[in-house]
């Protein structure tokens, strides 16, 4: 796959970043501070699980890199960077202050970006569509408890593999990928959040929440999810054209940037 190393720092419109899950070891701080220092914006979504909470209750994981983090989004607001941040199910106890705002950074339940194109998109984590949860958190806790187990395993597959010059592969994505149950879900997932965007009147949605980045179209409405920085290190962005990509940011490079479908372009010109 085509790399790209971008010389001078990537300007878009908007990113649109979830599931970093500071504070647990899984998280892949680097490579976010790497891709977040490549990357000129005038606008952020963290669109939810920002600071793993869940996690931190259990053990207490934070070296400077996620310190490095907080510490580049507040230089970002204070450089005039809008940052809106929209709590996911790991970090839910900061939903309490949504409405406050300090300097340009905001706390919001949800929210509508418009494109530079007009395209709307409704902005929210997307926990609230999850049925596992909704239906029984301590069901959730436990799923919770299983992926952790996973990510130690495939953090210490992937250092074997670095040594013999292998890109990095996810043994999550990789079982959601051959799992009927997973690959139902997150179809089941998809359609849910495409139809709140649908009833709301909005032409999309961006959310993060499953894990499993995506840009689509499910029956005229766009459908994005932006991923997460621990199996998939990738975002969304907007171009300054208002253009809409999935990127994902490997060992200090753009490894892949990806759009909606040719024939599904269209609708949304």
């Amino acid at each position: 796959m085509q790399q790209y190393a971008p010389s001078s720092p990537l300007c878009v419109n908007t990113i649109f970043i979830s599931d970093i899950h500071l504070g647990f070891k899984g998280c892949q701080a680097d490579a976010l501070l790497n891709f977040l220092e490549s990357v000129d914006a005038r606008k952020v979504y963290l669109v939810g699980d920002i600071i793993d909470i869940w996690q931190m209750k259990k053990s207490i994981h934070w070296p400077p890199s996620h310190i490095k983090i907080l510490e580049k989004l507040v230089r970002m607001s204070i450089d005039g960077v809008d940052i809106i941040y929209i709590p996911g199910n790991h970090d839910e106890v900061l939903r309490q202050y949504t409405g406050l705002s300090i300097g340009n950074i905001s706390l919001r339940q949800k929210d509508v970006h418009v494109t530079a194109q007009g395209i709307r998109l409704l902005v929210l984590h997307g926990d609230a569509f999850d049925s596992v949860i909704q239906s029984n958190k301590a069901i959730g806790l436990i799923g919770s408890h299983l992926y952790d187990r996973i990510i130690d395993l495939n953090h210490y597959f992937n250092a074997a593999r670095s040594k013999f010059g292998f890109n990095h592969w996810s043994l999550a994505t990789f079982l959601k990928n051959k799992m009927e149950n997973a690959i139902h879900y997150i179809a089941n997932f998809r359609r849910a959040l495409t139809y709140e965007a649908q009833r709301n009147g909005l032409d999309g949605v961006v959310c993060g929440h499953i894990h499993h980045p995506e840009i689509t179209e499910e029956e005229g409405i766009l459908y994005c999810n932006d991923g997460d920085w621990v199996e998939n290190s990738t975002a969304l962005i907007e171009h300054l054209d208002g253009q809409l990509k999935l990127i994902t940011w490997r060992q200090g490079t753009l490894y892949s940037e990806t759009g909606l479908p040719q024939d599904k372009k269209a609708s949304h010109a």
